[in-house]
C-alpha cells in the first residue's frame, strides 16, 4: 500500500513553502523507501524554492538527509530493510566511461527513483536532487542509500548527504591537501567550514580563513583555521600572500561560487598551486582572467562535484572517524527544527544565523 506522510513542497518562484499531503508508492524495482529521521535545510533547497535550479514545479524539497530502510523494491541487494542510511543525489550506474574507468565519484549517469511521489490529488512532484527529504517517508533509487553505523545521530549524519561532504570531499578529494600545505578557504559558511576541516584533517600547516563576517570566522576557526582575513576590511589576495611568505597558498578553496571570489583564489595561490571551485555559480555568471595569467601561473584550476566523493567509500569512513571523536561534525548543527519551520530557517540560513538548521522527523 502506498505511503501517506507529510512533506515540505514549493508550489511557485519564491512562494513561501508549505507542508502537504504527500503520496508515496510502494518501490519498484531498484527502489527503496526510507523512513526520513533527520534532514539539513540547504542553501540548495532554497535555490529550488527560488526557481534558481528548474522551473519544475511543485518541488519535494530536502535532500541532506539520513534514516532507516522500510522497505526495497525487486532487485536490490545494496540495502535492507533496517538499515541506517544516508542518502546521496548521485548514485553511480556502473557502466558509464567513468565508471568502466575506475572513476565513479565522476559517474555521468546517476539515476534516481522511477517512479513519481505525488500530492494527494495526483499532481506530480519533482524531488529536490532527487530525494525529496522533508518528508516522513521517501522514494529513492537503492543506490542512493550508503549503510554506515546506526550509533551515528541521524541529524549528524545526514550532513554528509550535502554541503558537508561537499566541503570536505573539496579539501580532501578534489584538493588533495596533504601533510605540511598551506590552504586557503574562501568563503565559511556550512561547506567552506567543512572544507576547513578537512585540511585540518589532513595534516595542512597553515589554513586561513576568509569571509566577510567576523562570526564566520570565529566558527571556521573552531573548525582548524589557523588565520583569518575579513575581506571587508582587508584585500583577501595580499593577506593571504603575507601569511604565507609572500608566496600565495597551495590550495586554494572557493566556496562562494562567485567571479570576483574565483578572482582572488586563482591569484591568492602560489605557483603551481591549485584552486578548487565547490561554491556553486549560478547561470549568468561569467569569468574573464588574461589566459597568459592561466598559462604563466600553472598548477590546476578544479571544479569538485559534491566532493568528489564516493559514497561507498567516503559515508562510512567519514562515519567512522566522527564516532572515534577525530571528525567534530556535531558543531555544524546550530539547530533542530520541525517541518513546519523550514520557511524561518531559509531566513536564518540567508542572514547567516547559522551554520545548519536540521529538521528531525
Amino acid at each position: 500500500m502506498p505511503y501517506e506522510v507529510q512533506g515540505v513542497i514549493a508550489r511557485g518562484k519564491g512562494q513561501e513553502v508549505s507542508v502537504e499531503t504527500v503520496i508515496v508508492p510502494d518501490p519498484g524495482p531498484g527502489e527503496a523507501v526510507v523512513s526520513v529521521q533527520a534532514c539539513g535545510v540547504c542553501h540548495t533547497d532554497l535555490h529550488y524554492r527560488e526557481g534558481g535550479i528548474s522551473d519544475d514545479f511543485p518541488f519535494l524539497l530536502g535532500h541532506e538527509a539520513a534514516g532507516v530502510v522500510e522497505a526495497v523494491g525487486e532487485g536490490v541487494t545494496e540495502v535492507e530493510p533496517g538499515d541506517f542510511v544516508i542518502l546521496n543525489w548521485r548514485a553511480v550506474c556502473g557502466q558509464c566511461r567513468a565508471c568502466l574507468r575506475g572513476r565513479p565519484w565522476y559517474c555521468f549517469n546517476t539515476h534516481n527513483a522511477a517512479q513519481k511521489m505525488t500530492l494527494s490529488d495526483g499532481t506530480e512532484l519533482s524531488p529536490a536532487l532527487g530525494i525529496g527529504a522533508f518528508l516522513g517517508k521517501t522514494l529513492v533509487a537503492a543506490g542512493q542509500c550508503t549503510k554506515v553505523s546506526a550509533d551515528a545521530p541521524a541529524e549528524v549524519a545526514g550532513l554528509l548527504g550535502c554541503g558537508v561532504m561537499a566541503g570536505l570531499g573539496a579539501a580532501l578529494n578534489t584538493g588533495d591537501i596533504t601533510r605540511g600545505d598551506t590552504v586557503a578557504v574562501i568563503g565559511c559558511g556550512g561547506v567552506g567550514d567543512a572544507a576547513v576541516l578537512g585540511a585540518s584533517l589532513a595534516g595542512a600547516s597553515k589554513i586561513i580563513a576568509v569571509d566577510v563576517d567576523d562570526r564566520k570566522l570565529e566558527w571556521a576557526r573552531d573548525f582548524g583555521a589557523t588565520d583569518t582575513v575579513n575581506s571587508r576590511a582587508n584585500d583577501p589576495v595580499e593577506a593571504i600572500r603575507d601569511l604565507t611568505g609572500g608566496f600565495g597558498a597551495d590550495v586554494v578553496i572557493e566556496a562562494v561560487g562567485r567571479p570576483e571570489t574565483y578572482r582572488q583564489a586563482f591569484y591568492a595561490r602560489d605557483l603551481a598551486g591549485t584552486v578548487v571551485l565547490v561554491g556553486v555559480p549560478t547561470p549568468e555568471m561569467k569569468l574573464e582572467l588574461p589566459l597568459l595569467d592561466v598559462f604563466g601561473r600553472g598548477g590546476s584550476l578544479k571544479s569538485s562535484w559534491y566532493g568528489d566523493c564516493l559514497p561507498s567509500r567516503d559515508f562510512p569512513m567519514l562515519i567512522d572517524l566522527f564516532l572515534q571523536g577525530r571528525l567534530p561534525l556535531d558543531r555544524f548543527v546550530t539547530e533542530t527544527i520541525e517541518l513546519g519551520q523550514v520557511e524561518e530557517a531559509f531566513a536564518k540560513m540567508h542572514r547567516g544565523d547559522v551554520l545548519r538548521s536540521v529538521v528531525i522527523l
